[in-house]
């Protein structure tokens, strides 16, 4: 219910502040979890945000769901032994979220009761990327292999992939369902077609992809054009690309200077966030198409992980090696209000210092 009238507020915005780059932007974050023994690896993908307002975090062993609406922190799983949560993904539609461990299991919880309603095998090693698409869910391995499960069904592998040489580290299905993007440690990206009337893909790729001179993690699908899709490469790499998937064709590439670790599109602006690790550790918003740089914000003392958008589109939350979660407030849509709160915000910044435990 709280979501419907922000949407309302979003298109009004759209229409009557086309061009505005001197909006208001906090520099310092809105909030500051603490999030410690979350692992330091470019690889992983350990958070997710519902459109239910829930975070899903993953420390080490351990998954923690924060209601970001009512601040209730909730432990749902612990792994057992030398095992580690490698990937986190809710389902679109109700409150399921898919696990990805580093025995090569992928898990499935009903968040509403905390309790575990599968375990899906078929990979050999860590499943470091996961995404939804309806009922199938995707999952990429350590070994380059990539599975279509149907959650309906008991022998849940319906297909797999096997083009990527190295680690599957990026995987996101487009909104719309009709193209899987999947980025690796190989340097390459692939995008997949939906076979038509179904929600997996074909096992032949549609576009390959060898631009990237680093590991492809980042992938984010445009909210304003389905086809088109952002990338992002690691330190050797440095450069974000898009691509229209319709044609196959890289329409530009910025070279960001350090090493990208995560991408997010805003909903309320024409505008892409992105994390980085050396040597900034920053987080850069980029006005799009034209890249030209909006703000940096900074604060992690170590590389920014991975990004998570709020449902209402307003918060960016960034996951750091420095084990901080950090909330900003970049996208909010009333930058007049803001102003307003500007001295409170930073005040309440110490008070609101949290800890996940």
């Amino acid at each position: 219910a709280f979501i419907n009238p922000l949407k309302v507020a979003y298109s009004h915005t759209k229409t009557s502040t086309s061009k505005v780059t001197s909006r208001y932007i906090p520099q310092g974050p809105d909030r500051i979890l603490d999030a410690p023994d979350i692992i330091d690896d470019y690889y992983l993908n350990l958070i997710d945000w519902n459109p239910r307002n829930v975070l899903a975090v993953a420390l080490n062993k351990n998954v923690y769901l924060w209601d970001a609406s009512s601040g209730k922190i909730e432990q749902l799983l612990t792994l057992e032994g030398t095992d580690y949560v490698c990937s986190v993904s809710w389902i679109q539609e109700g409150n399921v979220l898919a696990v990805g461990t580093s025995v090569g299991v992928t898990q499935l919880w009903d968040c509403n009761v905390l309790k575990r309603t599968r375990s899906m095998g078929g990979h050999s090693s860590r499943v470091g990327s996961l995404s939804w698409n309806s009922y199938i869910l995707t999952s990429g391995c350590r070994s380059g292999q990539i599975i279509h499960h149907d959650v309906r069904q008991r022998d849940s592998v319906v297909s797999q992939l096997n083009s990527h040489t190295e680690e599957v580290c990026g995987l996101k299905w487009s909104p719309d369902g009709r193209y899987l993007a999947s980025g690796g440690n190989d340097n390459m990206l692939y995008i997949w077609p939906q076979v038509p009337g179904s929600s997996h893909s074909t096992s032949q790729p549609l576009h390959t992809f060898s631009q990237h001179q680093a590991a492809v993690k980042p992938l984010a699908w445009s909210p304003y054009q389905s086809h088109m899709l952002a990338s992002g490469g690691g330190t050797a790499d440095r450069c974000i690309r898009f691509w229209n998937c319709n044609t196959g064709v890289c329409t530009s590439t910025i070279d960001t200077k350090s090493q990208v670790c995560a991408l997010q599109w805003s909903t309320t602006y024409k505008e892409i966030i992105s994390g980085h690790g050396y040597a900034n550790n920053e987080l850069i918003i980029w006005k799009y198409p034209s890249m030209t740089r909006v703000t940096e914000l900074m604060g992690h003392t170590a590389r920014v992980l991975h990004l998570a958008m709020s449902p209402d589109g307003s918060t960016v939350l960034s996951a750091g090696a420095d084990e901080t979660l950090r909330l900003w407030k970049c996208f909010a849509s009333d930058p007049a209000k803001k102003k307003k709160n500007e001295t409170t915000e930073e005040s309440a910044t110490l008070k609101l210092y949290k800890g996940i435990r």
